[in-house]
């Protein structure tokens, strides 16, 4: 249910929750997690990777977050904006971290460890392709209604308001949300299900070995995301170029191929105007030059991060601590970002707002809180993380090879999107986290606490 709901985040949420407030998936991944760990209380029950050089890497990095915010304490105390302190700020986004890198994660392993590798590319997949079905529906509705003006379905829309977790709405300038709160989060989830979707090319038979990647290649070309439309496009080329070395799936490729040639050929035909007006459209949003002179939102992204690497140039070695970028970067916003923007005046300055601007790049945000050092660790836990993947293709077992595909592709996936956005909180890359240590079988097989279940069992 966690995995199913993962992409409804557009009601109301809860406050308290904080960031996590409106994630749908929170109201059922907490609760395993607190019955993941009452076993372990009163049964001894739970299996900790702590062998694994991937999972080490991880806790190696989230101390570094700890120690360089300690190492920067002095400014830390003095950090105060939007009504919230340097201190406040650590204990919140390191709280958010570690339910999200941690504890999370345990949660996935300890439930994945159950299954067998062909249980989970199954289960997990079919769950996506559940949601994506819901997904799919809802903006087959909200594109007609906002793309076409077929306003007199909208009472058909509100229909979907009966679903948990989900407050119908049109988004105005053509873009797709379905169930999520932005199109940005659509994006998102379209950018962590690509690579199971396109796995159904490769194993079963008949209409369901093409509709999953039609719709995702669908909903990324209309949802109107620049990032959508990039990211799974490039990652559809990576899949591509994996299979194609892998002679039992070519015949796979070739039906698909013949069907999307087909379809567009049919598309084109009856509706060429408004196809070649689209594809241009879509081009037009990938140019550079034009969308930092005309753009306020990208104005605000890439100011956002200049500011941010002329504080990581202040502070190298060790950065301003965790979850400090904010307190440093306003001092630092050039004025070609935040002349005539409105986005800077109503948010990102006003002291009002109480929400703080986002990064907008995680590898920039690690350069700026934790130097130098921090980002070292991370890029060796992304290479890492690739060169595992890659190990787990050149498997002989079609579960196993599958499955190694799937992992890289969403892992790209994921790397390429955190160049735009500066949040762990994407429960996709963790996932994949666990089932990636869960490939390493001497692990399981030689963990003492895994031993020491099985005694205290008989």
């Amino acid at each position: 249910m966690g995995v199913f709901f993962i992409p409804f985040n557009s009601f109301e949420g809860l406050s308290f929750l904080g960031e996590f407030s409106k994630e749908a998936s929170v109201f059922f991944f907490i609760p395993g997690m607190v019955i993941l760990f009452v076993t372990f209380i009163l049964r001894k029950k739970i299996i900790f990777p702590y062998k694994s050089l991937l999972f080490q890497v991880l806790v190696l990095f989230i101390f570094w977050c700890f120690l360089a915010t300690l190492l920067n304490s002095p400014s830390l105390i003095q950090n105060d904006f939007k009504g919230t302190s340097g201190i406040i700020r650590f204990i919140r986004q390191y709280l958010s971290i570690l339910l999200s890198t941690i504890l999370f994660f345990i949660f996935y392993y300890n439930v994945l460890n159950k299954m067998s590798f062909k249980e989970i590319l199954v289960s997990i997949r079919n769950v996506f392709l559940a949601s994506l079905i819901v997904v799919s529906s809802y903006s087959f509705f909200e594109a007609l209604i906002s793309l076409y003006d077929k306003t007199n379905l909208l009472p058909v829309l509100e229909l979907f308001n009966y679903l948990p977790f989900v407050n119908a709405k049109i988004h105005l300038g053509g873009r797709l949300s379905s169930v999520c709160y932005e199109p940005p989060f659509l994006a998102e989830y379209l950018i962590m299900i690509s690579g199971w979707m396109f796995s159904f090319l490769l194993t079963p038979k008949g209409i369901k070995k093409i509709i999953p990647t039609l719709l995702v290649l669908a909903l990324a070309f209309l949802s109107g995301s620049r990032t959508a439309f990039i990211v799974i496009f490039i990652q559809f080329f990576v899949f591509l170029f994996i299979i194609l070395r892998k002679p039992r799936y070519r015949n796979h490729l070739f039906i698909f191929t013949s069907t999307i040639v087909l379809s567009l050929s049919l598309l084109v035909f009856f509706n060429s105007k408004r196809i070649i007006k689209g594809f241009k459209e879509k081009i037009e949003t990938i140019d550079f030059k034009s969308n930092l002179t005309k753009n306020v939102s990208n104005q605000s992204r890439l100011g956002i991060q200049y500011a941010s690497l002329q504080v990581f140039k202040e502070n190298p070695l060790f950065g301003v601590g965790f979850g400090q970028q904010t307190f440093h970067n306003r001092f630092h916003y050039p004025s070609w970002a935040t002349l005539n923007n409105y986005e800077f005046r109503l948010f990102y300055k006003n002291e009002k707002i109480s929400n703080f601007p986002p990064g907008y790049n995680i590898y920039v945000r690690i350069l700026t809180e934790t130097g130098l050092i921090g980002f070292l660790i991370f890029l060796s836990l992304i290479l890492l993380i690739l060169l595992s993947c890659l190990n787990i293709i050149k498997n002989k077992s079609d579960e196993k090879n599958v499955l190694g595909t799937v992992l890289l592709v969403s892992f790209i996936g994921f790397f390429i999107n955190w160049l735009q956005i500066d949040s762990f909180r994407i429960y996709g890359i963790w996932i994949c986290f666990a089932i990636l240590i869960l490939f390493d079988n001497n692990l399981i097989k030689n963990n003492t606490i895994y031993k020491d279940v099985k005694s205290i069992d008989k």
